[in-house]
């Protein structure tokens, strides 16, 4: 008879060290993946190609057991330029509806993977994070960046509405309305101080300490309880839509499973014996 173990384990990635990629760079290294758009040339701009590998990327790891949280960031001296516009923004001006509801579908599910993958992602960001790439560094949870950054939404100076990927919903969020209202109406950049005083960034590092700076701190949250963490992601996202009394009978009922965990038992037997915790993510 097939144990419940073997049978949710079939068919699930759950070593994604082991995962590979041919359009970002991925590497995975003590509970956390770094992934690294890496099309440094060209200010490591998006492709139809890129978009589907994030994507599935980030939705695999749902699934992941060695992965605890994840650093997102570019090559070289940039983060994101957005989409190419050799490889996608000339071939969508031929395209008809149906083709172009497609393609920002597919972007949007890209922003909807990386919420729903339950490891809080870091993004590292330096130099050029405009049009997509501001919209990567938005879906992160937490943003590290430099303060010769640059963060552009610049749809409408390219003819488009500031609603794209989701960000009419999600940068208010996290600048309020009026300060979102201005980045989308406007398209301008948003300097490295400026957006850690406007909250867009947690921290500001130097240039050639972001990376290390972003994944040390990731490095603290692979170390915590995982699956508890992915719970405070989940219902971070949930309760944007809940109301107040919602969102206490949801997280009543969340916090009850966690402490079913094994990683409260193992926090309070740690307490007592005056230890440090080490959580399992079980």
């Amino acid at each position: 008879m097939t144990s419940p173990h073997a049978a949710l384990d079939a068919g699930t990635t759950r070593h994604m060290a082991e995962h590979t990629t041919t359009h970002v760079a991925w590497h995975c290294a003590d509970g956390v993946a770094t992934i690294t758009l890496d099309r440094p040339a060209r200010k490591n701009p998006l492709t139809f190609a890129s978009y589907v590998e994030l994507r599935d990327t980030f939705r695999l790891l749902r699934q992941a057991t060695d992965v605890h949280a994840v650093v997102l960031t570019g090559a070289g001296d940039n983060f994101c330029s957005g989409g190419d516009v050799h490889e996608i923004i000339a071939p969508l001006v031929e395209l008809p509806a149906p083709d172009l509801l497609r393609f920002t579908r597919l972007t949007g599910d890209l922003v909807l993977a990386m919420r729903a993958c339950p490891q809080p992602i870091v993004a590292a960001i330096d130099g050029v994070c405009a049009g997509a790439g501001a919209i990567l560094a938005m879906a992160s949870d937490l943003r590290y960046g430099t303060a010769r950054s640059r963060v552009a939404f610049l749809f409408n100076r390219v003819g488009l509405a500031g609603c794209d990927m989701g960000a009419c919903a999600m940068l208010p969020r996290l600048i309020g309305q009026g300060r979102a209202s201005e980045l989308l109406y406007t398209g301008r950049a948003l300097g490295g101080e400026e957006a850690e005083r406007w909250g867009f960034y947690n921290r500001l590092c130097t240039p050639e300490a972001l990376l290390s700076e972003a994944q040390s701190f990731a490095r603290t949250i692979a170390q915590g309880p995982t699956f508890a963490n992915g719970i405070t992601k989940t219902m971070l996202h949930q309760e944007w839509s809940l109301t107040i009394d919602q969102a206490i009978e949801a997280e009543a009922q969340a916090q009850a499973l966690c402490m079913l965990t094994e990683d409260f038992r193992a926090a309070y037997r740690a307490f007592a014996a005056k230890q440090t915790p080490v959580f399992q993510g079980r």
